[in-house]
């Protein structure tokens, strides 16, 4: 996600300094014009503001330096814009560890997977003071086609866990009926054209009824990320005394895929865990008259 996005704001010129730790991804941005640094302090002595697309709190800790002499020599002064996902209670203690070493801080946590921020089509939510949100939204027009403010720290991470929460279900819901469609015989493609034609029909679906044809497993959206996200949420819920039913059996498919090998792939790829419980079902069919929910 990163890559991408780096990449359209260096498409649209913006005087841009990245680091990636996998120094090869940045080869493609250094030709499109960016300076590639060597190192996350090479990027907090070159720019006031940072952003960060990391894949969890443990690898944003490392790249600030947080916990070490190094963190406030590189927080103080900049503006931090944290847009991976996170949990939200990360979220708030990092703004306030910045804030006391004299950063400022804004999260802008991203709907969207590689296709929308290869298109720069994203939606932004963003949380954190007024001032430094405008500061940053103007900054986020070649990324994203949408921004939103969410308020204080974190409803910018709540909200995205929210609409992650939907799109978790959607695709797995999805892709259950394309699954009930094939066992019982009907045309796949005809029963993927009704969908299209009727209110149901959305990007979203757009996107992964074609993988589901074809079973393409291709990467859009990684079932290990997807997990990783359902677990925030169900974090989430429980902290907050919430029922999450729908959630809570994504969160168990979800699991089954990565236990299957699968976390790879894309998240379409929960057909798998939905097919080998069909088959586990086949082998152990109920007695007459008994029924189970699983």
């Amino acid at each position: 996600m990163g890559q991408p996005m780096a990449l359209n704001l260096a498409k649209a010129g913006t005087d841009l300094v990245v680091w990636n730790r996998t120094a090869a991804r940045s080869e493609a941005l250094g030709a499109a014009g960016a300076t590639v640094a060597e190192s996350p302090a090479e990027v907090f002595a070159s720019a006031r503001l940072v952003l960060l697309m990391l894949a969890d709190g443990g690898a944003i800790d490392s790249v600030l330096g947080r916990g070490t002499p190094e963190f406030g020599v590189n927080v103080a002064g900049h503006t931090i814009v944290h847009m991976g996902t996170t949990s939200p209670e990360y979220s708030h203690a990092l703004e306030a560890d910045i804030r006391a070493s004299g950063g400022a801080y804004v999260e802008a946590p991203v709907s969207g997977s590689r296709e929308p921020a290869e298109a720069g089509r994203l939606v932004a939510m963003l949380a954190g003071e007024p001032a430094d949100v405008e500061a940053v939204r103007p900054l986020l027009q070649p990324v994203c086609h949408a921004t939103f403010s969410c308020g204080a720290v974190p409803n910018g991470l709540v909200m995205k866990l929210a609409v992650n929460l939907f799109l978790i279900t959607m695709v797995t819901g999805l892709t259950e009926a394309f699954h009930f469609a094939e066992r019982h015989g009907l045309d796949r493609e005809r029963f993927l054209a009704v969908l299209d034609a009727g209110p149901m029909a959305s990007g979203v679906s757009r996107m992964k009824a074609p993988k589901l044809l074809d079973r393409d497993f291709a990467v859009q959206a990684a079932a290990l990320d997807v997990l990783k996200n359902n677990r925030l949420i169900a974090e989430a819920a429980r902290r907050s005394g919430l029922a999450s039913p729908l959630l809570d059996v994504c969160h168990a498919l979800f699991d089954e895929t990565v236990g299957l090998g699968h976390g790879g792939a894309d998240m379409v790829a929960v057909l798998q865990a939905i097919e080998a419980r069909t088959e586990a079902a086949d082998r152990h069919p109920e007695p007459d008259g008994a029924s189970s929910i699983s």
